[in-house]
């Protein structure tokens, strides 16, 4: 049974774990012990496989592109010179730290407040976010028009609560981190001594900015982060900083309104900027400049930011290969010329058409669940039902694609080239708040391995690089298909209705469209699965069910929807009711639906990724699931007693 005949190796399997008990480890044990994860990985398994393929794509296109000789000013030429520019590393190293430098003598000649607050806003010209961010995009209750965002920002740690928390993570964390401060001044030129009173000074002001952050956990809830306000009224909010200045500085004079996403945070971080000495926020400032740098100076620079977080947050054991490196810069600052020549080799028509026809048969399972199910009011299913409807559907690659018009790129100057094209994204994205919402942009590059649904736009996109083996094949067997990239597909699909996507309507418009009993309803499914990964524990930390709940409500949905899309597939292909091999189709399918999650992980990096992200360890993201799914106890014969048991009663079922 070979891998390329139907989508799954049976070597990968370990048959000395029974299915019953652990399933993840069943589907994938016998790959785990067969590989082992890269010294430049921090993880290895289906997603970075797929991005390490699609990355060998890619460089083979530029290789290609950069044989040619290129006229200035075409995609081309930009592409060519920027990825020369960061291979460059002879260049890099003679320049050292000089390419920083004018920031740099700008930050030591500020002389008062005034002079810290211009600077401020020029930092914000280049979206470098201290101590908030600004970004234009959708207001949430008004989804045809564009608003400008204000967010926290402006730590160098992961999330407010290494700053705060005192468990043994965060404690190794934080001081690795004052550590790597002290390391990255002395970098900058400064005696030993000068450079931990430096680094002591940041931690000072960033454990002040952590304080006054909001959790993550709220941050996930769309209620909490709408706060639209007019530009008066932030006056009054976080008074003594120029707004109207700052407005001007970044390009959006006549701001009458705008969406304050922490209040509580700009307030604070605007009266830290008036109350903490002058000094101390000119090393600030130099430390974030620094640091959101050092990955385009020299290597000195790029090794010292590497071993702090690639090392200590994750674990890696090297660097990527420096075209690696260089490649996703080049990938992240021009990413939709990249995406139109990869487009063109990688996602021909019959591979659309084949996705979209799978795609139509998820959309149609899920319409058949919503108007079966038995705890929604009509009035509600109704509304469901219209969204559902309206959900719009981006497979592959853009209708339009966005233009690099006017950036420059040389190709030896690096660090200039990334600051200019950081500078240009942030103009387009400020123009947005002069144009309606436009619904056809995308939020990810074709050559991108993920997918996304976006709660404002009601869309789901899928770009072209995750729909590829093992994820989707033309040629694969459709259980694989169905429990790979169905899964997923039904995972973005519910998105639309988990515990924050649902307050958003057809439109996507923030608003209450259910009944307050249906809320309530829903919400006490939900809890359900909340509980259940509250429980789960991996190396001596608890799994945050609150913080993972959306993704967990998307993930049982999207395996429950695909199941039944699957189910009609078989409907109308009997022949693949067949086994292949000893494996039925809902058992391949749920095959499927473990390779998608098949990783070895360091265990600083799952450590990170458990503090601070939104989606469980990849082996619950399996066994959660499908100890929840009645197929899965049909196929593989789960009964009381085997460890993914869970009483019926205590089965969470929403969608």
């Amino acid at each position: 049974m070979a891998k390329r005949k139907w989508g799954f190796d049976t070597t990968d399997l370990d048959t000395n774990v029974r299915p019953q008990d652990d399933f993840y480890k069943y589907a994938n044990g016998g790959w785990m012990k067969a590989n082992t994860i890269p010294h430049d990985e921090a993880m290895w398994g289906t997603f970075q496989m797929l991005r390490k393929r699609t990355e060998h794509q890619i460089k083979a296109i530029l290789d290609e592109l950069m044989r040619k000789r290129a006229k200035s000013g075409t995609p081309e030429q930009i592409i060519g010179d920027f990825f020369r520019s960061g291979m460059d590393a002879k260049r890099r190293n003679a320049l050292g730290m000089r390419p920083l430098l004018p920031l740099l003598e700008k930050i030591r000649g500020i002389e008062d407040r005034a002079g810290l607050f211009a600077l401020i806003n020029e930092l914000h010209q280049s979206g470098l976010g201290v101590p908030w961010g600004a970004v234009a995009g959708q207001d949430d209750k008004k989804s045809d028009a564009n608003i400008l965002h204000l967010y926290q920002d402006g730590l160098g740690m992961p999330d407010r609560d290494y700053y705060l928390k005192d468990d043994a993570e965060s404690k190794r964390v934080r001081a690795a981190y004052q550590r790597h401060l002290a390391r990255m001044f002395a970098l900058l030129g400064e005696s030993s001594k000068t450079a931990a009173a430096s680094a002591a000074t940041v931690y000072a002001l960033e454990e002040r900015l952590a304080k006054a952050s909001m959790r993550k956990e709220d941050r996930r809830n769309p209620d909490k982060v709408y706060n639209k306000m007019s530009s008066g009224a932030l006056k009054k909010l976080a008074p003594g900083y120029p707004w109207a200045e700052y407005f001007t500085a970044i390009g959006a004079p006549d701001l009458r309104s705008l969406n304050v996403m922490q209040p509580q945070f700009v307030r604070a971080a605007a009266s830290l900027l008036k109350a903490a000495p002058l000094e101390n926020w000119k090393t600030y400032l130099m430390w974030h400049v620094a640091s959101d740098a050092a990955p385009y100076l020299s290597e000195e620079f790029e090794q010292a930011n590497f071993d702090f977080y690639g090392t200590v947050l994750s674990g890696q054991r090297q660097m990527k290969a420096p075209w690696r490196r260089v490649l996703a810069v080049v990938n992240g600052s021009l990413g939709e010329e990249l995406g139109k020549l990869y487009v063109k080799k990688h996602f021909p028509p019959e591979a659309k058409r084949a996705i979209d026809e799978l795609v139509s048969n998820l959309f149609a399972a899920f319409c058949a669940r919503l108007a079966a199910l038995d705890w929604m009011s009509p009035a509600t299913k109704r509304a469901a039902l219209a969204k559902l409807a309206k959900m719009d559907r981006k497979i592959g690659y853009p209708k339009r694609w966005k233009t690099y018009r006017g950036l420059a790129i040389k190709p030896g100057d690096y660090f200039g080239n990334v600051l200019r094209s950081a500078r240009f994204e942030q103009r387009r994205n400020i123009k947005k708040l002069k144009k309606p919402v436009d619904r056809s942009e995308w939020f990810m590059y074709p050559q991108t391995v993920n997918a996304y649904y976006n709660p404002g736009t009601n869309e789901i996109a899928f770009p072209a690089a995750i729909l590829q083996p093992p994820y989707f094949g033309p040629d694969q067997d459709a259980g694989i298909n169905y429990g790979a990239i169905g899964g997923v597909i039904g995972h973005e699909i519910t998105h639309g209705f988990d515990n924050d996507g649902s307050k958003y309507d057809a439109r996507g418009n923030l608003r209450k469209w259910w009944t307050p009993a249906d809320r309530k309803r829903f919400e006490r499914k939900a809890a359900l699965l909340k509980r259940q990964f509250d429980r789960y524990e991996l190396h001596g930390l608890k799994v945050n069910g609150k913080l993972t709940l959306g993704e967990n409500i998307a993930d049982l949905g999207g395996y429950a929807i695909a199941l039944d899309a699957y189910r009609k597939h078989l409907e109308k292909n009997p022949a693949e009711n067949a086994s292949i091999g000893s494996f039925t189709p809902v058992q391949r399918f749920f095959l499927g639906m473990a390779q998608d999650w098949r990783e070895l992980v360091r265990p600083e990096a799952e450590k990170t990724l458990i503090l601070t992200n939104e989606h469980a360890p990849h082996e619950l993201r399996t066994n959660g699931p499908a100890s929840n799914l009645p197929q899965f106890y049909a196929a593989w014969n789960v009964k009381k007693g085997d460890k993914l048991y869970r009483a019926p009663r205590d089965r969470a079922k929403i969608w």
